[in-house]
């Protein structure tokens, strides 16, 4: 475990963010490559959806009943969670500018604002995890059909950064949720739906998660999207619940972290077939908010890579970062105290907006 200082020269050169209003063109083929231009989230404004509808039960939490749906706590997260965590996406969007990584963040925005269509109305949630909204590949960045309402308007934030292409607005019917199978998917597949978060980058290959999160019908539209050069890889029966990056978490080209309460030898998508796959350790304590807890421990598992050779990892897990220093990963500490309250790690609150590297096949 070590400190921005002295794993600078392990990274890359600085690099100068250009004009306040010039756009990033967008470069990454994988989750690994050399990290040169990525958006940081913010906390303020976050919040939990005073409207409790299908959606919002169907999707973050399609693991609990009626009655344990209705004691969830709904508006603003508590003012000294907002602050710290401010604080700590700060600290860490500067320990990536000390590595000359050129650091881009949302715009701010009243979350408690209505957002209405002629077949429902709500109120927003936060711009903490710019990776479930925007999916860049390749040249792209996708503004994805989220299938959780109060998300939906989310993009807007990001388009003075980057251009973007649009996928077709799902409605979002009430129709598309079914929960009353917990423990299963609960999207039908009646329209396109998926978060950003439910793919992970392997240059030519993209693996893409069945969940609450994304349906088949959302897989179809982004290989048809993406066309040939890309092959847009189904996994299913590993995680309903949410999103793919605290489930399988690739490290390096050959090496991938896998999450043992959820992958094991009979689910494992095949195109792990002959990589190094490194079960990761029981987490070191996650600590949440009493009432608020917005994700499992297993959050822990939630890290950025930066380099093919340098992580970053939520400082209190050291049984993790042994872990990657015995395979020749370097770590990069960072606090995140609220992560598993406001259900995002350090995956989840970054977009990797530029990586190094060219498309490739990796399997």
């Amino acid at each position: 475990m070590q400190d921005a200082g002295s794993i600078h020269d392990a990274v890359c050169a600085p690099v100068v963010n250009g004009p306040a209003a010039a756009k990033v063109a967008v470069h990454t083929h994988t989750e690994w490559g050399r990290l040169r231009e990525v958006v940081v989230g913010i906390a303020e404004g976050a919040r939990i959806p005073t409207v409790k509808d299908v959606a919002l039960h169907s999707i973050n939490y399609g693991h609990l009943s009626d009655a344990e749906f209705a004691r969830v706590p709904t508006g603003s997260f508590p003012p000294r969670v907002i602050e710290e965590a401010t604080e700590d996406l700060e600290d860490f969007a500067q320990a990536l500018r000390g590595l000359g990584i050129g650091v881009h963040r949302p715009r701010a925005a009243d979350f408690s604002e209505r957002h209405t269509t002629p077949d429902w109305s709500v109120d927003g949630c936060h711009a903490y995890c710019p990776r479930d909204t925007i999916l860049t590949v390749g040249q792209q960045a996708i503004e994805t059909p989220m299938v959780l309402r109060h998300r939906q308007t989310e993009a807007r934030l990001y388009r003075h950064l980057v251009d973007t292409v649009r996928a077709p607005v799902p409605r979002l019917l009430d129709s598309l949720y079914d929960y009353s199978t917990l423990g299963v998917p609960t999207l039908r597949n009646e329209e396109p739906a998926f978060d950003a978060a439910n793919c992970l980058k392997f240059g030519r290959d993209i693996l893409f998660l069945i969940s609450n999160t994304g349906n088949e019908a959302g897989r179809e539209w982004l290989q048809a999207h993406l066309g040939p050069a890309y092959r847009v890889h189904p996994v299913r029966d590993v995680y309903s619940f949410v999103h793919i990056d605290s489930t399988i978490i690739p490290l390096r080209p050959g090496l991938v972290l896998l999450n043992p309460a959820r992958v094991n030898e009979t689910n494992i998508p095949a195109y792990f077939k002959s990589w190094d796959k490194l079960y990761a350790p029981e987490p070191d304590e996650v600590p949440f908010e009493p009432g608020w807890c917005g994700a499992s421990k297993w959050i822990a598992l939630n890290c950025l890579s930066l380099a093919p050779d340098l992580v970053a990892v939520e400082q209190g897990q050291t049984g993790l970062m042994r872990v990657f220093e015995r395979h020749g990963l370097q770590c990069l500490p960072v606090r995140m105290r609220h992560a598993r309250t406001m259900g995002g790690g350090l995956h989840c609150v970054t977009l990797d907006l530029v990586r190094e590297g060219p498309l490739e096949d990796y399997a």
